[in-house]
């Protein structure tokens, strides 16, 4: 059994087909192909349905899939482990975050975080979409994941593999220019959107879903960026739904307005996600920190 076949598998899952993994994998289709079968000789079964139309994975497939992910982010985690005792390396807290909370949430946090002590550890943080940042998590690029948080929506994340704890509390509001602020602008737009990558557009359609609201009709603009968004409606192009945190100044100041009532928010929540499984020291200890901190508030 050769690792670097997991990583294959994992990469046509992603890729959406053979041919553009292997480019992504740097290796001609006929050899990348070959380590495919490979791996399905060693499971004992197709890990694909060659005959649809489009990449499927079969029952097997499906199986292995999970147990794929869990194992490469272990083995990451094992050789950052393994760096840090050898000192081969600083101790590094790897955070990955949604752009909006990168720039909102998390700095004023980590600085309440280090009102008692400063951290003894680098930081690194990786701003992505919620897309991104879930395959940092299970990819084990990631120790930790600032996100928005709804429990109808959907997510990588599944609590067999992952834990969080809740950091704080936000709400969806639609906004937009004063021009365009109008009993009608809700049912007429122009509507500017969340796109697939992003958990906020995740959260909105659970959401909405959950309580018979219909979706937005076609948007006149789409992004996976809560602040394009923003920068959007400020610029009077459409009707957007964004985290009060983000636009908090906007509504004092008078560039943007509130539309709507509370049926049209929507509540959200601010976590902070982790693997169950035992991270590095440095991770464990500011998770430690973490928990600490909730449990005085």
């Amino acid at each position: 059994m050769d690792t670097t076949w997991l990583e294959d598998f994992i990469a046509v899952i992603r890729e959406g087909g053979f041919s553009r993994a292997a480019d992504q994998r740097a290796i001609s289709q006929p050899a990348f192909s070959r380590r495919i079968r490979c791996l399905e000789d060693w499971v004992g079964t197709p890990l694909f349905d060659r005959a649809a139309r489009t990449i499927q994975l079969t029952p097997a497939g499906e199986r292995l899939k999970p147990f794929a992910e869990e194992i490469l982010r272990q083995l990451e985690t094992g050789r950052r482990d393994a760096m840090s005792a050898a000192q081969v390396s600083t101790e590094t807290l790897l955070f990955a975050s949604t752009h909006a909370l990168s720039l909102t949430f998390f700095p004023p946090w980590l600085r309440t975080l280090e009102q008692e002590a400063p951290l003894m550890s680098t930081i690194q943080l990786t701003a992505d979409s919620m897309q991104g940042c879930e395959r940092l998590m299970v990819d084990g690029l990631a120790q930790f994941l600032l996100c928005h948080h709804h429990p109808a929506a959907s997510s990588r994340l599944s609590p067999d593999r992952f834990k969080s704890v809740l950091l704080g509390e936000d709400v969806l509001v639609p906004v937009c220019a004063p021009a365009l602020a109008s009993d009608r602008a809700l049912q007429a737009g122009p509507f500017l959107a969340y796109s697939e990558s992003s958990g906020m557009g995740r959260i909105l359609r659970a959401a909405w879903e959950a309580c018979n609201r219909p979706p937005l009709p076609e948007p006149a603009f789409s992004s996976h960026l809560a602040t394009v968004l923003v920068m959007m409606a400020r610029d009077a192009r459409g009707v957007a739904w964004s985290p009060l945190s983000l636009v908090a100044d906007d509504l004092q100041s008078g560039r943007l307005v509130k539309l709507g009532g509370p049926a049209d928010e929507v509540r959200i929540e601010i976590h902070l996600f982790r693997p169950r499984t035992r991270q590095v020291g440095a991770a464990e200890r500011f998770w430690q920190r973490v928990m600490d901190g909730t449990r005085q508030n």
